[in-house]
Parts: C-alpha cells; sequence; structure tokens
C-alpha cells in the first residue's frame, strides 16, 4: 500500500456465510462486508489485481480472519477511521496473525493500537491498483478520518454518516459535524456508504418523526423495514438518498427548518437540534 501526501501526489452482491461481497464491473475493489458483535458491520476491501486486502475498522479478529481465510484474501493492511473500540478492538490480533500495516488518523495516534503508518486531510492510499483519498471528519471524535474510493464508488465513513443518520457528537461540536458532513455530500449521488452499523430502521423511524409527510422518506423507511423483515442489511446505501432523505445531511434545507420550527435558522442551529432530538428519541 502507498501513501501520497497531498503535497504529492451493474453492482452485483454474492451471498457469504458470515456476510455479503460487492462486486461492481467498474470498481477496482471487491468489497466483503461482515457483520459482527450486535449491529456493526466490518468491511474487507480486495484489489483482486494485486492481491492486496484491507480491513477496514475491525471491531473483533476471530470472523475476520475466517472470511479471509474462506475468500482466499491475504490481509495486507487495516484502515481505521477512529479510535473507539468497536472499530479498532481487533487492530492487535490481526496484526500478529497476518503481519499487516496499520493505518489511521494522524489526528489520534495515540489512541489507535498498533498504527504504522499515519494519514492526514488529502493524504491518498493506494490499495493495489485502488486509491482512496482521506477527509477529516471530526464531530464524532476529534480525530475521525473517511477513506474515499473514487475508483470503486467506495466511502468508508466509520461513525460520522450512516444510513439516515449520523454519529453522536462524543467529542465534537454541531459545527464540526456538519462541517464533515458537507465535505462527505459533496461526493458523487453514486458513492456508496459504507457505516459500520445497521442503524436504519431506527434512524428512519426517527427521520419519520420530524418529517412523517416526506414522501420519499416514507417509501425509503417502508423498504427499510421490508429488507430487515428478511433479515437483510441495509447497508451499504447511495449517497444520492442519503442527500434526499437523511434530516442530517440537509440542515440547510428550508422544509427541514420549518419542520422543526426553526424557519430562516443558520444551519449548525437546525443540525443542532435534529442531533438533540435523536440523542433524546
Amino acid at each position: 500500500m502507498l501513501i501520497q501526501t497531498a503535497q504529492r501526489r451493474n453492482r452485483k452482491r454474492l451471498g457469504a456465510r458470515f456476510g455479503l461481497c460487492y462486486l461492481d464491473a467498474m470498481s477496482r475493489l471487491q468489497i466483503h462486508q461482515i457483520p459482527v458483535l450486535s449491529d456493526n458491520y466490518v468491511y474487507l476491501a480486495h484489489c483482486a489485481e494485486t492481491g492486496e486486502t484491507a480491513v477496514v475498522d475491525p471491531a473483533v479478529a476471530a470472523p475476520v480472519l475466517q472470511e479471509a481465510e474462506r475468500l482466499g484474501w491475504r490481509i495486507t493492511h487495516i484502515l481505521n477511521t477512529h479510535h473507539h473500540g468497536d472499530h479498532v478492538g481487533g487492530n492487535l490480533e490481526i496484526k500478529q496473525a497476518t503481519g499487516c500495516r496499520i493505518i489511521g488518523p494522524s489526528y489520534d495516534t495515540a489512541r489507535i493500537p498498533g498504527i504504522d503508518l499515519e494519514v492526514r486531510e488529502g493524504d491518498r492510499v493506494a490499495l493495489g491498483k485502488a486509491e482512496a483519498e482521506v477527509f477529516f471528519v471530526p464531530g464524532h471524535t476529534r480525530g475521525h478520518i473517511a477513506y474515499w474510493f473514487a475508483d470503486s464508488d467506495a466511502l468508508f465513513c466509520g461513525d460520522t454518516l450512516f444510513a439516515l443518520g449520523c454519529g453522536r457528537l462524543f467529542e465534537g461540536t454541531p459545527a464540526q459535524m456538519w462541517d464533515s458532513l458537507q465535505k462527505l455530500r459533496r461526493l458523487p449521488a453514486s458513492a456508496r456508504v459504507y457505516c459500520a452499523h445497521e442503524y436504519t430502521q431506527s434512524n428512519a423511524r426517527f427521520a419519520l418523526s420530524i418529517e412523517g409527510d416526506h414522501e420519499k422518506l416514507r417509501a425509503r423507511a417502508a423498504d427499510i423495514d421490508a429488507r430487515r423483515a428478511r433479515k437483510e442489511p441495509t447497508v451499504p446505501s447511495l449517497l444520492g438518498e442519503e442527500v434526499e432523505t437523511n434530516p442530517f445531511l440537509r440542515a440547510d434545507d428550508p422544509a427541514l427548518a420549518q419542520a422543526l420550527g426553526l424557519s430562516n435558522a443558520d444551519p449548525v442551529e437546525v443540525f443542532a437540534e435534529v442531533r438533540a432530538r435523536k440523542d433524546s428519541f
């Protein structure tokens, strides 16, 4: 895996025992989703041309190592978005088992177990023939980053952006998180949002509590309920549908502000109100 600083610089789903593989004819990466713990997703991102494979945010090690072995993929790297235990808990065991290198935010190195390479806003990370741009997206934590693989339409955003939600503000401010979400919102509508948790059904119920007459949101919520009833994941989602229906991405939408009784309010104020309501929902 190569790191360059900013200065230098027909999807198909295949069922698997623990998760799903997401393939695209134009994508450089094969992405395998592994559900772990109660609601976490860990991802294996594999470049078939070179054989390099990254684990994204390994909460635990055993199912990740098992799936990589079953797929015949050799783990070469770990990509961490932030320091929380359900994102780095498997770092050291996977590193010991595979000899992989761990990449994480330079803003938070002391809390990333086993970190070898530090990255920051604007750096580029190559995984085989695929390349990611690093975004600094604080709010959930002070050092959170995201990885955007434009050549695979894949956004690994940890706990900054969820399907119909966003992460709690444990270490940041509403202004920081709103700024971070706007960075991600500018990506193409075709971007697949590989967030780290299956929170979508509860997020949809919350969103409807604010905008129960939002037609596209109602249709999406019904689809989410049907998918969960079939025990199917709702992640990844498409960024385009998030922009249309996720209230945390729409703090500058006059319709949302009006629904909250905050017409003409600053978007940061609107965002803070949405986040506060979700925290007590």
